[in-house]
């Protein structure tokens, strides 16, 4: 079972309370900003996601600030010694940067 839900670009993590009797979500890593939803249906639920991004969007417009972003396109990772450097080895025989061997890695492992 799917547990996330991505809409313009804002990936959102799903889980149910037996509390609330409800579907409720929040957008992961985000730093200042919170945004969370629910529904009692999945469909109410994406309904309330959307309207929730949208009003988050539209607050920004309003206040002149920028929407923060979960992915900005780098992130540091830990490998530990050992494949760390059988990556720098591996990137090296391919006459490649480590940055792009793990890059092509991750989007090999994804297609896959």
């Amino acid at each position: 079972m799917k547990n996330i839900m991505e809409y313009k670009g804002y990936i959102a993590k799903i889980e149910y309370s037996d509390e609330d009797e409800c579907f409720c979500g929040k957008v992961e890593g985000l730093k200042n900003d919170l945004i969370c939803f629910e529904g009692n249906t999945v469909k109410e639920l994406k309904k309330d996601f959307k309207a929730a991004i949208d009003h988050y969007l539209e607050c920004c417009k309003n206040l002149n600030e920028k929407p923060e972003v979960q992915c900005k396109g780098s992130l540091n990772i830990r490998l530990g010694p050992k494949l760390h450097t059988e990556a720098k080895i591996k990137s090296e025989e391919k006459n490649m940067s480590i940055n792009e061997f793990i890059k092509q890695a991750v989007a090999n492992y994804i297609k896959n």
